[in-house]
């Protein structure tokens, strides 16, 4: 999952060295945490108007989550 975030991430973003996701352990409802970090200058292109791209990011996000039981929230920091 990691993986498949930091590759939607880097499709995204101009300078792609500054995209790095962590992951946080589950929390009591079992959710898994994903952090997205990109450079200041590509926040933007991550976020979209009206945070279009970051929603599109997080359903893509939770149907892969889906196929492997797993329950995820994405943050964009």
């Amino acid at each position: 999952m990691k993986e498949l975030l930091e590759t939607i991430a880097r499709g995204l973003v101009v300078n792609k060295d500054g995209v790095t996701v962590t992951v946080d352990e589950p929390n009591e409802e079992n959710v898994v945490v994903y952090h997205l970090h990109v450079a200041p200058e590509d926040m933007g292109r991550v976020i979209g108007k009206q945070g279009r791209i970051a929603k599109a990011v997080r359903v893509v996000m939770r149907a892969g989550a889906t196929r492997v039981n797993q329950k995820v929230a994405v943050e964009i920091d």
